[in-house]
């Protein structure tokens, strides 16, 4: 979580962008990892593409611990402590900004986690069909990624959130009425991908903006909910599915994402400071 920090301690225009770039490689993750992994299952059996992540954890940990001191030593040391962190903790925005994550994410999470199931009930496919499928969405959570920086910097967080999460919704009602059409079903897909990956940046740069001092343990706890989220997603939709099968799982998860909706009916939107010149 706290490779957002460099990013989010340069409280600048353009912190957006910044955050959307640190948040690519996750999306990259999904563009690549997901489809690799779903072929790798479906022709290798479930056990490889536990043995490659596992394989791939190991190689992050390792460059982790090789190359972060290097890269996060100038982030001035003790900026982050605990001192002030519970008092930032309490701030209304910042707990507005933990559900808001946790409701998204277990919106997504309530679909995704069992993406392939889901896509193969709504159209039957073939393996390579799936995994081109799998690498569109992933490559529409890229674009996303960026588009939710920009959007972050040039309209402002709640706004842009606004649009990305009512788009999210909107995408999950319509899933599973795209049943029998592989075109419709990605189309959907694409536009969920982007929307959901684009609240990414602007929900970071909303929580870093609240605590500027506290920003990486409030990052921290902010993974933790999309954790959390991921986690409540998959169970609920596990706990439903013989009421709705894989085809309808998008609408357990709806209620969800207009929850996360409705977390931005209390936010108001910083006064933007205007860099021109006085006439």
């Amino acid at each position: 979580p706290d490779r957002h920090a460099p990013a989010v301690f340069q409280a600048q225009p353009g912190t957006g962008r910044a955050l959307s770039i640190t948040f690519r490689g996750m999306s990259i993750s999904y563009a690549v990892g997901v489809p690799a992994g779903a072929w790798l299952g479906l022709e290798y059996g479930w056990r490889v593409p536990v043995w490659v992540s596992a394989a791939a954890g190991f190689g992050a940990l390792v460059a982790a611990t090789a190359l972060l001191p290097a890269h996060m030593a100038g982030l001035a040391p003790g900026s982050a402590g605990f001192a002030g962190f519970a008092a930032a903790a309490r701030k209304p925005l910042v707990l507005r900004v933990w559900l808001r994550t946790l409701l998204y994410f277990t919106a997504i999470f309530s679909v995704f986690s069992y993406i392939g199931p889901v896509l193969r009930a709504l159209s039957p496919m073939t393996s390579a069909q799936l995994t081109a499928t799998l690498a569109v969405f992933g490559l529409a959570g890229v674009a996303g990624t960026l588009i939710g920086g920009w959007a972050n910097d040039r309209f402002g967080g709640v706004k842009s959130m606004r649009v990305q999460l009512s788009v999210l919704a909107i995408t999950m009602a319509l899933l599973p009425l795209t049943a029998g059409s592989i075109p419709a079903t990605m189309a959907t897909l694409v536009v969920w991908g982007m929307a959901g990956f684009g609240v990414m940046a602007p929900q970071q740069n909303r929580l870093a903006s609240a605590a500027p001092a506290q920003a990486p343990l409030l990052l921290s706890l902010n993974a933790s909910m999309l954790y959390v989220g991921a986690a409540l997603g998959a169970l609920i939709s596990g706990a439903l599915l013989d009421v709705s099968g894989f085809a309808r799982l998008a609408w357990v998860g709806l209620p969800f994402s207009a929850l996360a909706l409705l977390t931005l009916a209390f936010e108001r939107a910083p006064a933007r400071v205007s860099t021109s010149a006085p006439a």
